[in-house]
């Protein structure tokens, strides 16, 4: 390392959010870069550590430790303090084809692994990764490079997600022909309509698809494969492999009495159609889910459910309770989540830092589902049952949630968002190809080469895997190409 006491020298800085009371008055991206001064002393603060867990990307007692990209961290990190730029965005691209994304919207597995953050605070990877790839962007060291000569083998990838997008990078560079299929008007998928605009803004997705575009992929949007069955017959005679990159978008639903009235909602959905808004606002959208003035309810955690609360604040929601059916994490790492796993405490994240700023209180509710709905005589949503629930386990040594007797309470809503998680990938797109689903109902898959019961139609991503990151999608999206390369030119 150019400075193996850097550590020492410096402490951990990363750069500002803007003020929650402040920011929720928009969709922008709220959080702001250091200096290029003060990143570079960023850098420098990676020790020479011998083993860089960081950089991992293994599992440990099925928890994550480290880079699942297997990311060069070290070199990225010296050369950055080096502010030999050009270099750092080599070693970064060697392994990570979109850090612009996993360095806004990942929750940095890599820092729980940071051998700094043993006994101190961890180096500030995800910073210092967006820094060197927004640079590269800045200065037009970014620029389109088409492969050399093409190999004549077509592609047809299904999904522009992450998944999708690093598999068709990864394809296009070696050479084949790749056409990838979105049945959304945009490209993107989930780093366009999943994650909110302050988040990820939508211009950092649309730039590196122009990029993609001028290397030579082709995208073509509004082309829902396995319901049309043109499309559907076209893709299957007319390319050498297919990828199912298709997310698994099915959402988990909730079984409860009342769940057909109006106004419980998806929270995907609700995600999906203020993106949209956002982007066409002088289109009118009708299925746009306004909060404005409402009490909202929202059932789930995770991601999902933080970026339901942010977005039920900038539109104006009365009020904002989120259900938490698990305990509530510890402050501190628990005795059976050593490092360098990846550490399952307890933070605010953005959501709900802004909700406690404008309301006071933190809107979770730990152990706490919903029990019945109630609605009015129009049949619109305005009452909900929740009860206090404790974890026991069945004589399957299952461990199941139970309702506490006599927790019950009444609250007021008039718009309920699920953010329950997912179940899988699109029956209909199996059903259409003849592919085979797991028990899980993810498309399956062998593990290692990921082909389908289809020899030539292969499959990655959350479609696979079920429900995970941007950066576990980059990661499949990497392998897949790497496997179809080798089926096309065995």
């Amino acid at each position: 390392m150019g400075r193996p006491d850097g550590f020492l020298v410096y402490e951990r800085e990363t750069g500002e959010n803007i003020a929650p009371l402040d920011r929720i008055n928009n969709y922008d991206e709220f959080h702001k870069s250091l200096s290029e001064d003060k990143q570079k002393e960023q850098g420098t603060r990676c020790m020479d550590c011998g083993i860089p867990y960081c950089q991992s990307g293994i599992l440990i007692n099925n928890r994550v430790s480290g880079c699942p990209l297997n990311n060069l961290i070290p070199e990225f990190n010296h050369l950055l303090y080096k502010g030999n730029y050009k270099l750092a965005l080599q070693r970064l691209l060697m392994t990570n084809p979109f850090p612009e994304f996993t360095g806004r919207v990942c929750p940095a597995p890599c820092e729980h692994g940071c051998t700094v953050g043993l006994n101190g605070v961890s180096v500030s990877i995800k910073e210092n990764e967006r820094f060197i790839i927004d640079k590269a962007f800045s200065n037009g060291t970014m620029q389109a490079k088409p492969p050399i000569c093409r190999t004549g083998k077509t592609i047809a990838i299904v999904g522009s997600g992450p998944a999708g997008l690093s598999a068709a990078y990864i394809l296009n560079k070696l050479g084949h022909t790749v056409t990838v299929y979105e049945r959304e008007d945009r490209v993107g998928g989930l780093l366009m309509y999943g994650i909110p605009n302050m988040k990820l803004d939508k211009s950092v997705v649309n730039r590196r698809v122009m990029l993609m575009k001028e290397e030579g992929v082709t995208f073509l949007t509004g082309v829902d494969v396995g319901k049309e069955s043109k499309v559907t017959s076209m893709i299957l005679n007319n390319y050498d492999s297919v990828i199912l990159a298709t997310g698994a978008p099915k959402p988990r639903d909730l079984n409860v009495k009342g769940r057909e009235l109006r106004g419980i909602e998806f929270a995907v959905d609700y995600l999906k159609e203020n993106t949209r808004t956002l982007l066409s606002p002088k289109i009118d959208n009708n299925n746009y889910i306004d909060a404005k003035n409402k009490n909202v309810l929202i059932i789930g955690g995770g991601d999902t459910g933080t970026d339901c609360v942010a977005t039920a604040l900038r539109q104006g929601a009365k009020s904002i309770i989120q259900l938490e059916i698990t305990d509530k994490p510890p402050k501190a790492r628990s005795d059976n989540n050593p490092w360098p796993q990846w550490a399952n405490i307890f933070k605010e994240d953005y959501g709900q830092e802004e909700y406690v700023a404008k309301f006071g209180k933190d809107p979770r509710k730990y152990l706490t589902s919903v029990k019945e709905l109630i609605g009015d005589e129009n049949g619109n949503v305005k009452k909900a049952v929740i009860t206090n629930v404790k974890w026991e386990k069945t004589e399957d040594n299952r461990v199941v949630p139970i309702p506490v007797e006599n927790s019950e309470k009444l609250i007021g809503v008039d718009l309920v968002l699920i953010a329950m998680g997912f179940l899988g990938s699109e029956d209909y797109l199996a059903q259409a190809l003849e592919i085979e689903l797991n028990n899980r109902g993810n498309i399956k898959a062998d593990d290692k080469s990921y082909k389908t019961n289809k020899d030539n139609i292969f499959v990655c991503g959350d479609a696979r895997r079920g429900q995970s990151l941007v950066v576990w999608a980059i990661r499949e999206g990497i392998d897949v190409a790497y496997n179809v390369h080798k089926y096309l030119v065995k």
